[in-house]
């Protein structure tokens, strides 16, 4: 909201600081834009309801869910990838091409994730869409504020929190679902018996839901989320944004008011003032006085203001998505132009491009086992009285498949006749041990490397410990080094 300033320019007045915020009452608009925000809620609030429902088959003793965060089991599991605490950089991964397909969308068509694809934006969408069907649209909501509390009043105001109440419930359960078994946590939800941390989240988001979509709203938007200011400084003056033609628009009037105009030969634009673009607004924004920070791009004023050129019988695109340069263009009489594929956009589409090869490639080729191996500090090795030399290894395998496996363990970089023995390891096959590790887990156990007697080692001698699925062959390796005398 702008502070109404001082006529003799001693600027906003204090008590305008501390004003509070009017109360928006967006209108019911139709046209194309509109018809994408409904596609878009459709689809990402079906994704994020329904998506713990859906099964995905890992065999036996994995989890069936397909998408999961399992911090008991410490995996994040989706579809077919399944990820470990230590690949904490695919979630880095993914948080560079999310900043990237932001900055790029940014420089393509300003805040367009604002108006369409932000949460805040998709949950005040359906929180408003309640709204109109209980209370009524604009003028009946504004109305009904002021009325005295009746029976209806009170049956329709209980009506809509109660729905609104309904929806950040499941909106919370919803949330909860992805950090655990959805049917089981479901059950254990309607009996009482799901942990309390579930029901804590649940009322938090719940809570948060409500509130924010429900009565915060365009604050949101305006006071609360940072991506405004980022945005103004990363946009530039070939970004598309819904913008108000004045260069077609000015000077505005009345219908008749511009007719008359018209009549006596002067110049007259093509709004009309009817203010809808301002009433779709659901941020309450003006689009005629500029680009503001309130405005998200969402297009709705885009859909009220086609909707009155088509009755007063003018073309439509008094509001479009434009640039200022246009505007100035047009004005000139030379011709306009959008240009998209820039230097900007190619090199975050080029970032986002790079970034998902190298995480497809990781994931591609990464490994399934692995071999961890600490030296012994004291002693760092032992003269045996045949004259050779021991040194001792604590190694850890890894098996990340969700089956038991057996691995050949082997020592190389060490010379002919060189003795491995693992503590505990009675298997073996050609004088190697095998060890047998569990299911999605690790083990660890200790490993003596024993020198030949007449060898004459080096002080340090880098070695390599090879571990070899007896099944289907895959292989890790772990170095580190002998000590000898």
């Amino acid at each position: 909201m702008r502070a109404e300033t001082d006529p003799s320019g001693g600027g906003a007045q204090p008590d305008d600081w501390f004003a509070s915020a009017k109360k928006i009452y967006p209108m019911a608009v139709h046209g194309t834009f509109r018809k994408i925000k409904w596609a878009v809620l459709f689809v990402t609030l079906g994704i994020y309801y329904f998506l713990p429902f859906v099964r995905w088959d890992r065999g036996p003793d994995a989890p069936s869910q397909a998408v999961l965060v399992d911090l008991e089991g410490r995996r994040a599991y989706f579809f077919f990838i399944e990820i470990w605490p230590q690949e904490v950089y695919y979630l880095t991964g993914l948080l560079i091409i999310a900043a990237m397909v932001l900055f790029l969308m940014n420089a393509v068509a300003g805040r367009v994730w604002c108006g369409y694809l932000c949460p805040q934006t998709v949950w005040t969408d359906l929180f408003l869409w309640v709204e109109r069907h209980t209370e009524g649209d604009r003028r009946e909501r504004m109305r009904l504020e002021h009325e005295p509390w009746t029976l209806k009043k009170i049956t329709q105001k209980i009506s809509k929190h109660t729905l609104w109440l309904m929806i950040a419930w499941w909106t919370g359960g919803a949330w909860v679902l992805y950090f655990a078994d959805a049917p089981t946590l479901v059950m254990d939800l309607a009996t009482g018996q799901a942990a309390f941390a579930a029901y804590l989240w649940i009322g938090i988001l719940t809570f948060t839901t409500y509130a924010l979509a429900g009565h915060m709203r365009e604050q949101v938007c305006i006071f609360l989320c940072p991506w405004p200011r980022i945005q103004a400084a990363l946009t530039d003056e070939e970004a598309l944004n819904v913008t108000y033609r004045y260069d077609r628009g000015e000077p505005r009037g009345s219908l008749k008011q511009n007719l008359k105009r018209e009549a006596e030969g002067l110049p007259a634009g093509d709004c009309v003032d009817c203010h809808q673009c301002f009433h779709a607004c659901p941020t309450g924004v003006d689009i005629r006085n500029g680009t503001q920070l309130g405005c998200i791009q969402c297009g709705l004023c885009i859909d009220a203001c086609d909707a009155v050129m088509d009755k007063v019988g003018k073309p439509r695109g008094l509001i479009a998505y434009d640039t200022d340069d246009n505007i100035l263009r047009r004005m000139e009489g030379k011709e306009t132009f959008v240009r998209i594929v820039r230097p900007r956009t190619v090199i975050y589409a080029a970032l986002i491009v790079i970034v998902g090869l190298v995480m497809a490639y990781a994931l591609y080729t990464r490994d399934f086992e692995g071999v961890n191996v600490l030296h012994d500090r004291n002693p760092i090795y032992v003269e045996l009285s045949d004259g050779a030399v021991r040194n001792g290894y604590t190694i850890r395998l890894l098996n990340k498949r969700p089956l038991a496996r057996d691995f050949i363990l082997s020592v190389e970089g060490m010379p002919e006749g060189t003795r491995i023995e693992a503590i505990g390891i009675e298997e073996e096959v050609n004088g190697k041990p095998v060890v047998a590790v569990g299911p999605d887990t690790t083990r660890e156990i200790r490993v003596l490397v024993f020198s030949p007697a007449d060898a004459e080692m080096p002080k340090s001698t880098p070695i390599t410990f090879r571990i070899t699925e007896t099944v289907m062959g895959d292989i890790a390796t772990g170095s580190d080094f002998f000590k000898a005398p």
